[in-house]
């Protein structure tokens, strides 16, 4: 087994991510010992203040954007963020603006469908943000901001051809509607990425295909991109203006609470929505209550046997916080769309003790 990483320092006592792959701990070994079979790809970035600066020491495990992986719902975090910039060009629009999508029975605002996207990741509330948007609009607003790869090309939860998006019915006050026009937006062509066919069948309407699974014509989100993005939503200030999301301090309040905030506190049922649900960093393998002085700013994907996380993670109590994003593939039986998927056996719990163990590790470094 092969393992490649490559960070600043050459002594095993300042690698912390290579320390933390090297444990013995099962929830990490299991993982590690059958690396062939995960497409595991993680990005750790310290974080130290000094004065007025934030400085950011990067470590990076097996990563390759060339090398494809399903993002899933982390496509979500740059609709929202690009949903609330767009609202910032339209005079009569604002986060508490009722709208609904035609054709749609629901009602909503910009605020609910923000806070959805990320306390449960709603697909419905993510999809309104695309319809709002357009694919098109999307990928030509992150490449501006040099974040070249990306690529949406559908909604999530659905498959639909149909790349016109539909109007959307906005509310000016009580009485009074306006429509917001749909755009026509370019089919997606095949990725040309190394593996983009995966596995060796897949189901389709119930009838399973011993073939592998094309994902060429899929979202592209590499984990580069999404720790710049991330990066660009919690230190804007250190990128040129031109490189930052254009968000009012309202937008970027809203924007930050919606991140960290766990299902019950927006009246989710607890029980169900657990407050590791969307935050697999540190506690997705408990139901326990995530202290207050700990907060994790993130978004998750889990889909297709794939589970993606991207997190800023701020204890406020212990003065750590470090920058964490992580891919893993989790399908022993590389059968795709069978529902049979590791994630609850071995996928979280890895990314759950990844988190903790670089915890950990950052609380020691904090105290010296």
């Amino acid at each position: 087994m092969s393992i490649f990483l490559s960070c600043k320092n050459d002594t095993l006592s300042k690698e912390p991510l290579k320390m933390v792959l090297a444990s013995k701990n099962e929830k990490i070994k299991k993982v590690i010992d059958s690396l062939e079979n995960h497409e595991l790809q993680i990005v750790f970035s310290q974080i130290d203040r000094k004065e007025n600066e934030i400085i950011f020491t990067d470590y990076e495990f097996q990563v390759n954007d060339s090398i494809y992986f399903y993002p899933a719902s982390t496509v979500k975090f740059p609709t929202a963020v690009l949903a609330l910039e767009k609202l910032n060009t339209i005079d009569t629009l604002n986060l508490d603006t009722r709208f609904y999508v035609e054709g749609d029975s629901v009602e909503t605002t910009f605020r609910n469908a923000i806070s959805e996207i990320f306390s449960v990741s709603d697909n419905q509330a993510n999809n309104r943000m695309v319809e709002f948007l357009g694919q098109d609009a999307i990928n030509k607003s992150l490449k501006s901001k040099g974040i070249s790869n990306f690529r949406l090309a559908h909604r999530l939860g659905y498959h639909t051809d149909d790349m016109a998006t539909k109007p959307l019915i906005i509310y000016l006050n009580d009485s009074t509607t306006a429509v917001l026009n749909g755009t026509t937006n370019t089919f997606a062509e095949s990725l040309e990425l190394q593996g983009t066919e995966k596995g060796k069948g897949y189901y389709q309407n119930d009838e399973l295909i011993n073939e592998p699974f094309d994902f060429g014509l899929k979202n592209y989100y590499p984990i580069t991109s999404q720790h710049e993005v991330l990066k660009r939503v919690i230190f804007p200030e250190n990128y040129e203006k031109e490189k930052q999301f254009n968000l009012s301090g309202a937008q970027s309040a809203q924007l930050l609470k919606s991140m960290h905030t766990v299902p019950r506190k927006v009246g989710y049922d607890g029980a169900t929505y657990y407050d590791g649900y969307c935050k697999f960093f540190m506690y997705g393998d408990s139901k326990e209550t995530i202290p207050e002085h700990i907060k994790i700013y993130n978004k998750v994907g889990f889909a297709y046997g794939t589970l993606t996380d991207c997190a800023y993670i701020i204890d406020t109590k212990n003065n750590v916080e470090f920058m964490l994003t992580a891919t893993i593939l989790v399908n022993k039986d590389q059968i795709f769309n069978d529902d049979n998927y590791e994630y609850e056996t071995v996928g979280i719990p890895f990314l759950a003790e990844l988190g903790r163990q670089l915890y950990a590790h950052e609380l020691k470094r904090s105290n010296k």
